[in-house]
């Protein structure tokens, strides 16, 4: 009897996708950050302006996600529903475990800031 096994790749920039999807639906997020301070990241790597990186190691997956908070948000709150969010879309799409979500609140966004008065 031969088993009929499917192996699924799936590219880290659509993991990366699914990470920003999972994190943008979160209520107090402005946006992801368009850019990130990484001074160690632009020695490594030539892409440092990634909102979202993905790191797959031996079937796990970790993610740094770089974001944009509602001046209105409460940030530890809004933090634990990102890191949540991330975890359950990813692994209920995948099947691979993700055993870290680091979010780094770059900006705080003030609508108000736009205003001259």
């Amino acid at each position: 009897m031969s088993e009929n096994k499917v192996e699924i790749s799936v590219s880290d920039d659509v993991l990366e996708k699914m990470a920003a999807i999972a994190t943008r639906e979160v209520e107090g997020v402005a946006d992801l950050a368009k850019k990130t301070v990484d001074i160690k990241g632009a020695v490594k790597n030539l892409n440092v302006f990634k909102a979202v990186k993905v790191e797959n190691s031996g079937g796990t997956l970790r993610f740094d996600i770089f974001v944009v908070l509602k001046k209105s948000a409460k940030l530890r709150e809004t933090v634990e529903k990102i890191q949540s969010n991330v975890k359950e879309k990813v692994q209920t799409s995948t099947d691979t475990a993700v055993t870290k979500v680091n979010v780094v609140v770059a900006d705080i966004f003030d609508d108000l800031s736009s205003d001259n008065g």
